[in-house]
């Protein structure tokens, strides 16, 4: 049964539902996308000093150097790691970046970061966010053909947040990709 309470918190639901559209970051043309990950390291690193994946992935002042961009625009549902078809349209912008910049770079690889915002377990954060990094590739790899190759993902939960709060906020909830192949060996 409907209560009068639940009847009101539904409305103020649909009444906000566009401010909180709204207020999404917005989506970066797949010019935009690709101009940003194919500038240069901020510092280049000779040869002897590249790293693994696995220890550019735990080495957040060698990811800082990294060519990226945030994509604060992909919408997944509360708790979800699933990218909605509706949000298709906005990783075509993604692929189509990162198609132009493996045509010139064909050596090019790709780190894709789940991030959250804090609310929540610390736990349940870190595991949302690694899937939301490894939905994020699925569909590049099987919609748009990215090979799955010059993908690789992680996910740092609420470790990494762009907005210092314990509250919910949407630019904490995003997926970053990072041009890495100048890191690692």
């Amino acid at each position: 049964m409907l209560t009068r309470r639940h009847f009101a918190t539904a409305m103020i639901a649909l009444i906000a539902a566009p401010a909180i559209a709204s207020a999404q970051g917005a989506m970066p043309s797949a010019s935009q996308i690709e101009r940003r990950l194919e500038a240069g390291p901020s510092r280049r690193l000779r040869p002897e000093q590249r790293v693994t994946v696995r220890e550019f992935k735990r080495r957040p002042e060698l990811r800082r150097m990294a060519p990226s961009i945030d994509i604060q625009a992909i919408n997944f549902e509360f708790g979800s790691a699933e990218v909605p078809n509706s949000q298709y349209h906005k990783v075509e912008q993604i692929a189509d970046a990162l198609k132009r910049v493996l045509r010139r770079r064909p050596g090019s690889q790709f780190l894709i970061e789940g991030h959250t915002d804090a609310v929540g377990s610390a736990a349940s954060n870190q595991v949302l966010s690694e899937r939301r990094a490894e939905s994020m590739k699925r569909v590049l790899v099987r919609r748009f053909r990215i090979p799955a190759r010059v993908l690789e993902t992680v996910g740092y939960g609420e470790e990494f947040l762009l907005v210092p709060t314990q509250n919910e906020n949407w630019e904490n909830r995003r997926v970053t990709f990072r041009r890495i192949d100048d890191f690692v060996r």
